[in-house]
C-alpha cells in the first residue's frame, strides 16, 4: 500500500507501508494466524455467552440479577478508587437501573461476538464489540483475560480484511462491499 498525503506547499508525499504490516493486514498468507486468534477468543466469547443465555439470573425470570450482583462489587470498589468516577456515575446512573436490559445485551452480546469470531463472519465488527466489551469489563475493574482479550481483539480489528478469510467473510466481504469500494454500473 501506498499512502500520497498533499505536504505542507502541495507536494504529495508517498509513505510506502512496511513489508510486515503490509503481509499481516493485507495478504491472505497471513489468514492462518488470524483463524488461531480468532478461534481462541471466539471459544472465549461463546462459551461466556453461552454460560449466561442458558442462565436465569441473566436472561431468565431473575434477568438482572447477575449482572446487579456483579455491579454491587464494582461500586464496592469505585468507592476505594479502582473505578474511575466517571464510568462509576455511569454505571450508576445508566447500567444499574436497567440491568435487565444489560443483562440480556452482555449474555447475547457475548455469544454473537464468539460466534462471530468462529465462523469468520463480519469479524472485525464482532471484534470491535468484543474489545468494547473487554475494555467494559476492564474499566469496571475486572482484570481476568481481558487485556489479552483486548489486544487480541484489538489486532483482529486492525486485520479485518484477511482475518475472516479463512471463514465466512471470505465470500460476504467481496458481496457486501467496502465503504471506499465505488460500485460499478451494470451494463
Amino acid at each position: 500500500m501506498v499512502e500520497v498525503r498533499k505536504g505542507t506547499r502541495g507536494k504529495e508525499i508517498i509513505i510506502e507501508e512496511n513489508p510486515l504490516s503490509k503481509w499481516l493486514f493485507s495478504n491472505t498468507n497471513s489468514a492462518w494466524i488470524w483463524l488461531i486468534l480468532r478461534l481462541y477468543i471466539g471459544y472465549t466469547w461463546l462459551t461466556a455467552g453461552f454460560g449466561k443465555v442458558t442462565n436465569d439470573a441473566w436472561t431468565g425470570e431473575n434477568a438482572g440479577t447477575a449482572l446487579g450482583g456483579y455491579m454491587s462489587g464494582v461500586m464496592e470498589t469505585a468507592a476505594d478508587g479502582v473505578v474511575a468516577g466517571w464510568y462509576a456515575t455511569f454505571l450508576e446512573s445508566v447500567v444499574i437501573p436497567n440491568a435487565v436490559v444489560f443483562s440480556y445485551m452482555v449474555a447475547w452480546g457475548e455469544l454473537l461476538i464468539g460466534l462471530g469470531l468462529i465462523v469468520g463472519l463480519l469479524t472485525g465488527i464482532a471484534a470491535f464489540f468484543g474489545a468494547l466489551m473487554n475494555m467494559s469489563f476492564l474499566l469496571a475493574g475486572t482484570v481476568s483475560s481481558n487485556p489479552v482479550m483486548l489486544v487480541i481483539a484489538m489486532l483482529l480489528v486492525l486485520g479485518w480484511k484477511v482475518a475472516g478469510w479463512y471463514g465466512l467473510d471470505r465470500w460476504a466481504l467481496p458481496k457486501l462491499g467496502t465503504p471506499w469500494q465505488v460500485k460499478r454500473k451494470e451494463e
